[in-house]
């Protein structure tokens, strides 16, 4: 298994981003819905860090344009030295595939497949070689503490043992940009507090950016530096790390006011 081609340092720099949806149907377009208003972004460093904002403020939408799963209207995203915004949709199924690893709220494991099966199926599909792809799997599920369990099915995994699956698939090919979409919603609170440990770790040993979004203050306390949305722009951020979940949500709340 190789490195991606991505540059060596991590970065992300998002600039006038803007997305407008419009429902289908007569007079859709009295309802449109502006989901971001000119977003503007920059992360330079390898770092744990949160996205948050109230529902319906766009937070989501800018993780889905990171992960090249939709498209800009207008602005510009830069990941490392990637034009996301400008790829072709050949390039940007490799891009998702081997620059980026994406961790849903929903675990998104095959059922048919072992916890093994799941990590590798990226490297398969691309057709990475068979004993390679197998080897970094198997290394991967041992390092998050699924070594007794990569041959057992989703069904028999707990959902923090699922999660952790999913974040072994996301860094099989070495992504210096992991994106976690409200990635312990579906979790209890003991296993989402390992999750959040799991990946605040993982970003300073592996020296990646960890981008986030979250609606909770406490998830977001594990993180460097918070950004906040507001109906669909970024209104401002702070430094977050080793502040408390209550004193957190309240910088949060000052600034999407």
């Amino acid at each position: 298994m190789t490195r991606s081609t991505q540059s060596t340092d991590p970065s992300i720099r998002v600039s006038g981003l803007h997305k407008t949806y419009f429902p289908r149907g007569a007079r859709a377009r009295l309802r449109a819905v502006e989901a971001l208003r000119g977003v503007d972004l920059t992360i330079d460093a390898p770092g744990f860090y949160a996205v948050m904002g109230r529902s319906g403020s766009g937070k989501s939408t800018l993780l889905h344009l990171l992960a090249g799963l939709d498209r800009p209207d207008s602005g510009e995203i830069w990941v490392g030295s990637q034009a996301v915004h400008a790829m072709p949709e050949r390039d940007l199924v490799l891009y998702r595939r081997k620059s980026i690893g994406i961790v849903f709220q929903q675990f998104n494991l095959l059922p048919t497949l072992d916890a093994l099966g799941n990590t590798i199926l990226p490297g398969v599909l691309d057709g990475a070689e068979r004993g390679a792809v197998e080897s970094r799997g198997r290394a991967l599920l041992e390092e998050l503490d699924l070594g007794s369990r990569m041959h057992h099915r989703p069904e028999a995994l707990s959902g923090g043992e699922q999660q952790r699956v999913a974040i072994a698939r996301a860094l099989l090919f070495e992504p210096r940009l992991i994106l976690a979409d409200e990635p312990t919603g579906s979790l209890d609170s003991a296993s989402s507090e390992r999750l959040w440990s799991l990946l605040e770790s993982m970003a300073r040993a592996r020296g990646i950016i960890v981008l986030m979004v979250t609606h909770e203050s406490v998830a977001a306390a594990h993180c460097d530096r918070t950004f906040v949305l507001s109906d669909g722009r970024v209104s401002g951020e702070f430094n977050s790390h080793g502040l408390d979940a209550a004193s957190l949500a309240s910088r949060a709340s000052d600034l999407a006011r």
